[in-house]
């Protein structure tokens, strides 16, 4: 296994705490000198907060742990490409290197829609690695979007069939 796979599946464990939680599974870790020292996970819903990404969370963790905003010697292993938010918070705190599991076409600002880690015009461009662990990844990501049209689907059924009792 090599030091990505190994960082990436702690990421992965991350994304399983959202999953429990019924939230979109993204996990994120931030190493420096080869330890995990924050670790992050999606919670909007249940913070109620459009700002609580992983990336968001670890960053806030990360600079806290070592005391400083900028975070120049850190590795951030993110399960799902980061958005344009996550992706602007990685560029401020100065990560240089970004490894991602699984691309997202629908929002991706490292490479998908945009690429914000690596533009020119920035004062900070990160490494971006792609695909690690990328099956894993994104199987989890499918299989809870599945679950949840799959609960959407059965709730509209059982609204359907109260209401023709109701009639």
């Amino acid at each position: 296994m090599t030091t990505e796979e190994k960082y990436m599946k702690e990421a992965i464990r991350q994304a399983q705490k959202a999953l429990a939680l019924e939230e979109v599974p993204i996990g994120c870790v931030i190493v420096w000198q080869d330890q995990i020292i924050a670790r992050g996970y999606n919670r909007r819903n249940t913070d109620r907060s459009t700002l609580s990404h992983a990336e968001l969370i670890a960053i806030r963790r990360a600079s806290k742990k070592l005391g400083d905003w900028r975070l120049e010697e850190c590795t951030l292993y993110v399960t799902l490409e980061p958005c344009q938010m996550c992706a602007g918070a990685i560029v401020q705190a100065r990560i240089p290197k970004v490894v991602m599991g699984c691309m997202n076409g629908k929002a991706g600002c490292a490479g998908s829609i945009l690429n914000l880690l690596q533009m020119d015009q920035f004062n900070h461009q990160a490494e971006v690695v792609r695909g690690v662990l990328e099956e894993e990844c994104s199987a989890m990501l499918s299989d809870f979007f599945r679950e949840m049209r799959r609960k959407k689907k059965q709730r509209e059924r059982l609204t359907g069939q109260e209401e023709g009792k109701a009639e």
